[in-house]
């Protein structure tokens, strides 16, 4: 079930966030709801290898999105 949420931030951390929203063509919904469930996966000591957690972060920046991964998957198996 979705539930609606009200969040009070400042202009520019939401000019922020709708500009990342934009370019990783995720709603700020989805990047919220992303964020929370990072942190729900925390506070249940979600077992995450060091070499996983190690990966964590590492196309942050590089403007790859999942556009990107199925055009790969579209070239490698045409």
């Amino acid at each position: 079930m979705n539930t609606k949420l009200t969040l009070r931030l400042d202009d520019r951390l939401i000019a922020s966030a709708k500009r990342h929203s934009a370019e990783s063509g995720k709603s700020v919904s989805q990047l919220v709801a992303d964020f929370f469930a990072l942190i729900d996966a925390q506070d249940r000591d979600v077992d995450i290898t060091p070499r996983v957690r190690s990966l964590r972060g590492v196309l942050a920046g590089s403007g790859l999105d999942e556009s990107d991964y199925h055009r790969h998957l579209e070239e490698k198996y045409r």
